[in-house]
């Protein structure tokens, strides 16, 4: 949270607001950190921002925007603007409504990007909830000074769009980190994981668990739309699993050419070029890139296509609302669907090679128990799983948060 207080506050004071904030447990630090910046003061609670604030931003957990709300909001000015940095609009607006006064206006944003990309040029949803439009003219302009690509949306637009790009392709992730923790891998350090998609897979899999749990937790368990496709993503893996082990070659053949016609013919993109290339794919790796290439199955690839078809999301609708990490997961599932070569390889290794089986056995575990985690809607057991994981993995983050960035970087300039 102090990290996006600080970008929030330095934005804020280089554009030339006065601006307030406050973060419990910091404030001596806080005091510190901006004590050579006349535009930013840093209050001891929230009744000082919000008695003296026109405009103020709740960056909160989507988990804890209730409680906080109901804290601080009678303390709001009178006439002032409201809103939310939450990813989940939907209790965020439910909170404002029950414990804002009636005269307060309710203007929301959610910046569709995570906490380590440059937020110049990347989409910024602003929501209109309960406002006049000169109101809404100013709060545009305030956040103007990122940079961003505004999108106005309302507050149920937002979390369908959100679980439609987001939920499922971090549930991959987290699922791939769970997986290799189990089968104690280190993926980066075995030539079958190192090269083209593996690459994406192991960055962005140390890049979510390098954050901090809520920031995928709010998300995944208050949005209604994300539990039903996490459920649909874990049964798609489980039913693609059971035809691999099977053996049925044909069915499963069927159901993955069916599901890829539907995402990618149907949506008019066959003939359009890839979003990624060979090139980009091997340009970033954490490990040194084996003479051949080991063929994959790429279950969790398959699964996300099939996840797609079966609920009816055509990924390239919400583009314009789509996070980096979300252009780059869609990706590599165009580039292996789009090849036809490349798929029927992917099927046949399915059936017959047996390589990455004990992985595809974690994998499918791990997928389901995250489901069940967030069907469950318990925050702490989200908190426990995810933090076991990261500290698995935490040796590397430093270096594979600095391949990554450079890997979203080449994804922004290519999409």
């Amino acid at each position: 949270m102090k990290n996006v207080l600080a970008q929030l506050s330095l934005k804020y004071g280089d554009a030339g607001f006065h601006e307030g904030t406050i973060e419990k447990d910091k404030f001596e630090a806080l005091k510190d950190e901006f004590s050579d910046n006349n535009r930013v003061v840093i209050f001891e609670d929230g009744y000082g921002v919000s008695r003296s604030s026109d405009y103020i931003v709740y960056s909160v957990e989507a988990e804890a925007i209730d409680t906080i709300v109901a804290e601080y909001g009678r303390a709001t000015k009178k006439h002032a603007i409201v809103g939310g940095q939450t990813s989940c609009k939907a209790p965020e607006i439910a909170a404002f409504e029950r414990h804002l006064p009636s005269d307060i206006e309710i203007i929301s944003c959610h910046s569709l990007h995570g906490p380590h990309v440059d937020p110049r040029g990347q989409p910024l949803a602003l929501i209109k909830h309960r406002a006049s439009q000169a109101s809404f003219d100013l709060v545009s302009s305030i956040l103007s000074c990122f940079g961003s690509q505004h999108v106005h949306l309302t507050a149920e637009a937002h979390d369908r769009i959100t679980a439609d790009t987001q939920a499922v392709t971090h549930a991959a992730f987290l699922s791939m980190g769970t997986a290799w923790r189990a089968n104690n891998q280190f993926p980066w350090e075995m030539t079958r994981y190192v090269g083209g998609i593996e690459n994406v897979k192991c960055n962005i899999t140390l890049r979510i668990y390098s954050n901090k749990w809520h920031v995928y937790a709010g998300l995944a368990i208050l949005n209604p739309s994300a539990r039903q496709q996490i459920r649909q993503y874990a049964e798609s893996v489980t039913d693609l699993f059971k035809l691999m082990l099977g053996g049925h070659k044909a069915e499963l053949e069927s159901r993955i050419k069916t599901a890829g016609e539907a995402v990618f013919t149907a949506a008019g993109r066959r003939d359009e070029p890839l979003l990624l290339s060979d090139d980009v794919l091997d340009q970033f790796s954490l490990g040194n890139l084996p003479k051949e290439r080991t063929p994959n199955n790429h279950l969790s690839l398959l699964a996300m296509v099939d996840c797609w078809w079966k609920l009816g999301i055509v990924p390239y609708d919400h583009m314009i609302c789509s996070t980096p990490l979300f252009r780059l997961w869609l990706g590599v599932t165009e580039y292996l669907f789009r090849k036809p070569a490349l798929l029927d390889e992917v099927i046949s290794t399915a059936i017959e090679d047996n390589t990455f089986r004990s992985d595809d056995l974690e994998f499918t575990f791990a997928a389901r128990g995250w489901s069940e985690c967030v069907s469950f809607g318990d925050f702490s057991s989200y908190r426990d799983r995810f933090e076991q994981i990261q500290s698995y993995f935490a040796p590397r983050f430093p270096e594979a948060t600095r391949v990554g960035n450079e890997m979203m970087q080449v994804i922004l300039e290519k999409t």
